[in-house]
């Protein structure tokens, strides 16, 4: 009998075994073939949406607007189809998929296709609205004494002028985008959040963060311990920016100074108050051709996407700068507004980070995974280089500055480096936590939460009696949402790499300046560890994978806090 029920449980073993087997051999061909019709709809569908992106962004044009938010709608509707989602969440619940590759597109197309729990009424909305708003940016010019600016002439005179009242004049101008806008954001948080709630989630903020694989408390107690890393030292470079600034504009105490006279409309760039101007070395320099240059040199060509990128300033065109993959294959495209000053040469050199990142994923990958590992990590291949604008190394190897004037600037430029990441990360946490605390209630007074995180991050006072929607006016609260903090992990991980890369590419122990202009090896290992990588790998376990160890604060903290 005993023989009878081994017998029996072998046989039923078997059987379970291969009843698996065909299952998730069912469940794998159901996800192929789910892949190959999504694909062959999207991956054309994409290309037209980005191109019709990019030539919005350009013309400012409302019939290229238009159209633009035609192609957005289409794909809305193609992540808006239920059955999709149904077809993914039964191969999902299942867990019979175990090819790491299928696996991964499978988690990352079910986090697109949740939209579909949305209604779609709702999501057509919000597209028209971002559309009108995105428009309404990129027309606004600032007008001051019947004088029409663009967003660089009220950078300049911020930056360069003595005269408080002209720099309040251009200040207070250009916030007044604020109030063309601000009425339809708050509208369109609104209308955001519903669609997170109708998903499940408790408001957009919290759905967008859990949607791109980050733990909203994770996030959170990371900028918390940001938050304590740099307040102290932060106080302290804020109070010899005061003093400064009080002798540069012949003031009688720091009590007179408001927010227009610290050089830059939110206080997110460090000021000059060093004995170092690093935009002199660039001016009358093709930023152009040292930006293509220094990529060459690393062995990361940026000629075939110079060719369709717009680098300089036209009316109607989008005044930022952003970098666009338009088909996941070797159409990478950068828009900027190049002045020859050390702002754009640090943009032209980020954007371009982002761009030799989008050309060298793999393009074997699936088309999915043709991305990078996450919004953060590309933040970081930006910012990484972007630095090399503040480097006393690379203004001597690229822009020929003499041995002894990188010597004399090399102390003043250090400071003038770590003022920048000090100041942009206090600037990041008024960004984050304004935005979790919008998305929470969208319907209070958001002008005060505003200047009641400027006024405990930044250390900036508020002018008196100021009661505008000045945070309306940074184009990131309405179309690129939830997004900031991301450029603050970026920046994290833009150390983590370079110390990296120093130690281990170029087997160095000096990590106060390398340019590493000329190094191949510096492009390949980003080829190889970073780029070619796409999403293939959920971000950690990349960012493991090319540094041997997980996202980690240790050596931003080595590099510009301790």
């Amino acid at each position: 009998m005993k023989k009878l029920n081994k017998i029996f449980l072998a046989v039923l073993a078997v059987g379970l075994l291969a009843g698996c087997q065909t299952k998730q051999k069912q469940m794998k061909e159901e996800l192929v073939e789910f892949i190959r019709k999504h694909d062959s709809v999207v991956v054309p569908l994409s290309r037209e949406t980005n191109l019709a992106y990019w030539q919005a962004a350009i013309t400012g044009s409302e019939e290229d607007f238009n159209k633009a938010q035609e192609f957005q709608l289409k794909m809305v509707e193609i992540f808006s189809d239920t059955t999709a989602l149904e077809t993914l969440q039964k191969i999902k619940v299942s867990g019979l998929v175990n090819d790491t590759l299928l696996s991964r597109q499978l988690d990352l197309l079910y986090n697109q296709f949740l939209m579909a729990k949305a209604d779609t009424s709702k999501l057509n909305e919000i597209v028209k609205m971002e559309t009108k708003i995105e428009r309404e940016f990129s027309i606004f010019r600032t007008q001051v004494d019947g004088k029409e600016l663009t967003d660089n002439d009220v950078e300049e005179i911020l930056r360069s002028s003595r005269n408080v009242n002209q720099q309040k004049k251009a200040w207070m101008a250009q916030k007044k985008i604020g109030q063309v806008v601000a009425d339809d954001v708050i509208k369109l948080v609104i209308l955001r959040n519903e669609v997170a709630k109708d998903m499940g989630f408790k408001n957009y903020h919290q759905m967008q963060l859990i949607l791109g694989e980050q733990d909203p408390r994770v996030i959170t107690d990371l900028f918390n311990e940001l938050d304590t890393l740099t307040k102290g030292v932060y106080a302290e470079v804020k109070d010899d920016i005061d003093n400064y600034f009080v002798n540069y504009y012949n003031l009688k105490s720091k009590e007179d100074l408001m927010p227009w006279n610290y050089q830059n409309r939110f206080f997110q760039e460090a000021p000059r108050i060093y004995d170092v101007d690093l935009s002199s070395y660039y001016a009358g320099k093709n930023l152009e051709s040292l930006t293509a240059a220094y990529y060459y040199g690393i062995g990361l060509p940026i000629d075939d996407m110079l060719k369709n990128s717009d680098l300089y300033e036209k009316e109607g065109k989008n005044q930022h700068a952003f970098c666009i993959n338009i088909d996941k294959l070797d159409d990478v495209r950068v828009l900027c507004n190049i002045k020859s000053n050390s702002y754009w040469m640090n943009t032209m050199l980020h954007e371009y980070g982002h761009a030799v990142y989008d050309y060298n994923i793999d393009h074997s990958l699936p088309f999915i995974l043709r991305e990078p590992a996450h919004t953060f990590t590309t933040e970081a291949i930006a910012m990484l280089f972007g630095r090399q604008a503040s480097s006393p190394q690379w203004l001597h190897d690229m822009v020929g500055i003499s041995e002894e004037e990188k010597m004399k600037i090399a102390e003043n430029c250090f400071k003038t480096l770590r003022l920048e990441q000090l100041v942009f990360s206090r600037w990041s946490q008024v960004m984050y936590r304004f935005e979790k605390a919008m998305y929470e209630d969208p319907e209070q007074d958001l002008n005060t939460v505003w200047w009641d995180l400027v006024e405990e991050y930044q250390l900036m006072k508020r002018p008196p009696d100021r009661n505008e929607p000045d945070w309306a006016t940074k184009i990131h609260m309405a179309l690129f949402p939830c997004y900031y903090h991301n450029y603050l992990l970026g920046e994290l991980l833009a150390s983590q790499l370079y110390y990296h890369i120093v130690a281990n590419v170029l087997q160095s122990d000096d990590f106060k300046f390398q340019s590493f202009v000329n190094n191949k090896e510096v492009g390949d290992y980003l080829k190889a560890n970073v780029f070619a990588m796409g999403s293939k790998y959920y971000w950690n376990d990349m960012i493991e994978k090319a540094t041997g160890e997980k996202l980690t604060a240790t050596y931003y903290a080595k590099q510009f806090v301790e």
